[in-house]
C-alpha cells in the first residue's frame, strides 16, 4: 500500500518485505491443521474483503492523524500496527447477527460491522449527526451489532457476557465478542465477566489484545507471568493464541472459537500477540518511543500486518494491479467519507440537547 511519511510510523515509510517473516506469516496458520483447513477454503472475494478491511482501518486512522496535525481535532486513539487483531476476528463472525464491543483502538470493528466510515469520523468531530449526537467519541450502533464502549477498559467484558447470556436463554446461535487490552485484564470487571461467562458456558469470545503496553506501563511492569498462554486454563475455558499481526491467523482462530460457541461449548478466550506502533494516543508518541527500545519498534515494524498480507497474496498469485485496484477503491471510499464528515461541522448540536437522553435519580 501507499506509505505516508508524515503520518505512518517511520518503520513503515520505506517498508520492505523480510523473506523470513513472509515465510513465517504463511507457516503460522499452516502448521495448525484446523486453521490451515479454514484458510484454504477462503475464496478470492474473502481475501479481497480482508485486505480491504485492513486498508480501510489503516486509512481511517491516517485520516484522524492528519486531522490532529492540521488542527481539526486535538488528539486521536489509533490502532496502527494492530489492524489484523480487529479485522480478522470481525470477518470471522456472522456480522448480520453477532455482536461486538470494540475498545477505542478497535475502530476498524465499527466500520467492518457496517457503520458508514463518515459516521465513525463524525464521532471525533462531535457533530449533531454523529452516532452519539456529539456526546461521545466512543462509537457504537446496536442495529449494526456494535455495542458502544466506554472509557473504563475491561468493563465491556461483563456487558458482553450479559448479551451472550441472552443468546443462550433464547436458544439463538449467536456470538458476542469483545477485546481486552493486556492492562485491562487486571480490572475487576474483566475477571468477573470472564468468570461468569465460564461458569454459565456462554457463547462469548474474549480476545486479550496484548500489545505489550497499558497506557504507558510495559507488560513486564504489570503482568508477572510475562505471557497469557495459561489465561484460558485459569478460567477453565477453551483458548488459543494467534499472531495479532496476521489477519489470516486471527480470522481462523476466531472462526474456530465462534463455532465452538454456537455449538454450546463457549466461552472462548483468545490471545492476540501484537504491538502498539505509537502512543496511547497521538499526544504521547514521543513518550511511547521512550518506553521501549528502538530495536523493538524496528522488529515489529517489519511485521506490518498489511505489508505481510500483501506479500502472501502475491505468492498466492495476485497481480500488483489487483492489489492496487482494491487500494484505489478503499482510498476513494475514505476520501468521500472524510468530505462528508467535515461537511457535518455545519451542523453542530444545540446546547440544550446536552440534557436529552440523560438519566438521574431525583428526590
Amino acid at each position: 500500500m501507499k506509505r505516508f511519511p508524515a503520518f505512518d510510523p517511520p518503520e513503515y515509510v520505506n517498508w520492505q518485505p523480510d523473506p523470513a517473516l513472509v515465510r513465517a506469516f504463511r507457516e503460522t496458520f499452516e502448521r495448525e491443521p484446523e486453521r490451515r483447513t479454514l484458510v484454504a477454503a477462503l475464496t478470492k472475494d474473502d481475501h479481497r474483503a480482508l485486505y480491504a478491511g485492513l486498508l480501510r482501518t489503516r486509512l481511517h486512522d491516517i485520516t484522524l492523524k492528519r486531522w490532529v496535525r492540521t488542527g481539526v481535532i486535538s488528539k486521536a486513539w489509533l490502532g496502527t500496527g494492530e489492524e489484523a487483531a480487529t479485522v480478522g476476528p470481525v470477518h470471522a463472525l456472522e456480522r448480520a447477527t453477532d455482536v461486538v464491543a470494540p475498545m477505542i483502538r478497535n475502530a476498524g470493528a465499527v466500520i467492518e460491522m457496517g457503520m458508514p466510515i463518515a459516521d465513525a469520523l463524525r464521532a471525533y468531530l462531535a457533530t449533531e449527526d454523529s452516532p452519539s449526537r456529539g456526546r461521545d467519541l466512543h462509537v457504537g450502533s446496536l442495529p449494526r451489532g456494535v455495542l458502544q464502549p466506554i472509557s473504563h477498559v475491561g468493563d465491556m467484558v461483563p456487558v458482553i457476557a450479559g448479551i451472550a447470556l441472552t443468546f443462550k436463554m433464547k436458544g439463538e446461535r449467536r456470538v458476542a465478542l469483545t477485546w481486552v487490552g493486556d492492562g485491562s485484564t487486571k480490572s475487576a470487571a474483566a475477571h468477573e465477566g470472564t468468570n461468569f461467562a465460564a461458569v454459565q458456558h456462554l457463547p462469548a469470545v474474549f480476545i486479550v489484545q496484548n500489545n505489550l503496553v497499558a497506557l504507558g506501563t510495559r507488560l513486564d511492569q504489570h503482568h508477572l507471568p510475562g505471557t497469557f498462554q495459561d489465561w484460558a486454563a485459569s478460567y477453565g475455558v477453551w483458548g488459543l493464541a494467534f499472531d495479532g499481526n496476521n489477519v489470516l491467523d486471527a480470522w481462523a482462530a476466531t472462526r474456530l472459537a465462534a463455532a465452538r460457541c454456537r455449538a454450546g461449548q463457549g466461552p472462548a478466550l483468545l490471545v492476540a500477540e501484537t504491538f502498539r506502533m505509537g502512543g496511547h494516543a497521538t499526544h504521547d508518541e514521543r513518550e511511547a518511543r521512550e518506553t521501549f527500545p528502538a530495536k523493538l519498534f524496528s522488529a515489529w515494524g517489519k511485521r506490518d500486518p498489511i505489508g505481510l498480507y500483501e506479500e502472501y497474496l502475491k505468492e498466492a498469485g495476485w497481480e500488483g494491479a489487483e492489489l492496487e485496484a482494491v487500494e484505489a477503491g478503499v482510498t476513494a471510499e475514505i476520501d468521500r467519507a472524510e468530505q462528508e464528515a467535515l461537511a457535518s461541522r455545519e451542523r453542530m448540536p444545540a446546547g440544550e440537547t446536552a440534557l436529552l437522553g440523560v438519566y438521574a435519580n431525583g428526590r
